[in-house]
């Protein structure tokens, strides 16, 4: 699994050039309109709700003695909890409205790699990517928010509070690199055969989140690259991937 994960993060070397190279950068302008609105949307939603949760939460505490200590602690995980939520939100909304305009970059790098396409990929119309990017987005919403808001709740409890942080980046990083990975996964296999190989090509789902995940913690230049980078990764790494798989 570790190593999986170091090549989907190796992935990125070279990311950068092969933009360049190939002429993509044009095919991220829309999806990276949508991924600064969204972000403003949630940025600013996230900042006014935290202080209202927070305050919601510390109606708990009946005495007077420490309530306004109380308030802040619970203002403070009011916000941490609607800014998981909302990178939660965010990357799935911006994979799923980018899916029609990610698939041509996902194609033109396969293409670069390969020469040409596998004569049986399947050919799909921009509504149906679309479709399917949001089907994607809202099942993997489902089971990201099953694992997030518990592993949210007992990252809270000290010292082994830790360990449940760490497994909530992995979580929020591996449904980040699926999404990617699909970009190139569409062509080749329907909804239930795009989910099982990631499931069965984990390690490398988490390797390409974990940067998309730590580029998005860099001030508005991350959420200017992110899409980019990590699509690019995605793509290369997962035709080598379906490469290896045909060659068996």
């Amino acid at each position: 699994m570790i190593k999986n994960i170091l090549s989907g993060i190796k992935a990125y070397v070279g990311a950068f050039s092969l933009i360049s190279k190939l002429k993509l950068w044009k095919y991220f302008s829309i999806p990276i309109i949508i991924s600064l609105v969204t972000a403003t949307i949630i940025g600013f939603t996230s900042y006014g709700l935290s202080d209202n949760i927070g305050h919601f939460i510390s109606k708990i505490w009946i005495w007077d003695w420490g309530k306004e200590t109380f308030t802040t602690i619970t203002s403070v995980i009011g916000g941490l909890f609607v800014l998981v939520i909302g990178f939660l939100l965010y990357k799935h909304i911006v994979m799923a409205l980018s899916a029609p305009f990610m698939s041509p970059v996902s194609e033109k790098i396969e293409i670069h790699i390969n020469g040409d396409l596998k004569h049986n990929h399947r050919e799909t119309t921009f509504q149906e990517q679309l479709v399917r990017g949001i089907r994607i987005s809202f099942r993997n919403i489902g089971k990201e928010l099953l694992l997030t808001i518990p592993l949210l709740l007992l990252s809270f409890i000290p010292i082994i509070g830790f360990g449940f942080t760490a497994l909530l980046f992995l979580v929020q990083a591996y449904y980040a690199g699926f999404g990617n990975m699909d970009y190139t996964l569409e062509r080749h296999f329907n909804y239930k055969d795009s989910v099982n190989f990631v499931g069965k090509k984990k390690g490398f789902a988490i390797g390409n989140g974990i940067v998309f995940m730590l580029c998005l913690l860099i001030p508005v230049l991350g959420i200017i690259l992110v899409f980019p980078l990590s699509v690019t990764a995605a793509s290369v790494k997962t035709v080598a991937l379906l490469n290896s798989e045909n060659s068996k």
